[in-house]
């Protein structure tokens, strides 16, 4: 296997499902589960707490498409993921510019979230939503 040039994963940054029925995953995550999330006031459950992964969160649909194409409505001309996973990574100027010249369609590249995080956001080929991104909260 051909291992890229410029993208040097160091762990995974997040994963959860792409939620369309909040009551019935908080219900099965949290209660079923007993995974300790905690809540913003936006009803983005997440947690810390788990060991192998740094960040887990029921992540609703309309919130993924709007970390994405800015409106709340995922369109219609593209799979719509059940899942998402970020990988953090070495470089995001490299990686991302990697990505882009193998042809991925990149949702947003090298965009700086509110909370300090750097994201590249695209399609796998399953429909997994996937971000490349650099979490300094994250790092040692």
């Amino acid at each position: 296997m051909k291992t890229p040039k410029n993208i040097d994963v160091l762990f995974v940054a997040g994963f959860g499902p792409i939620v369309r029925d909040p009551a019935a995953s908080r219900k099965f995550y949290s209660e079923a589960l007993g995974l300790p999330f905690k809540e913003d006031a936006n009803g983005y459950l997440h947690t810390g707490g788990l060991d192998g992964v740094k960040h887990f969160a029921l992540w609703l649909l309309a919130q993924a498409a709007e970390s994405c194409f800015g409106t709340d409505q995922w369109p219609g001309n593209l799979p719509v993921p059940q899942a998402w996973i970020e990988f953090d990574v070495a470089n995001i100027e490299k990686a991302t510019a990697e990505l882009k010249s193998q042809g991925y369609k990149l949702l947003v590249a090298t965009r700086k979230e509110p909370w300090g995080q750097t994201v590249t956001r695209l399609l796998g080929p399953e429909g997994l939503l996937v971000g490349i991104t650099h979490t300094p909260a994250m790092r040692k």
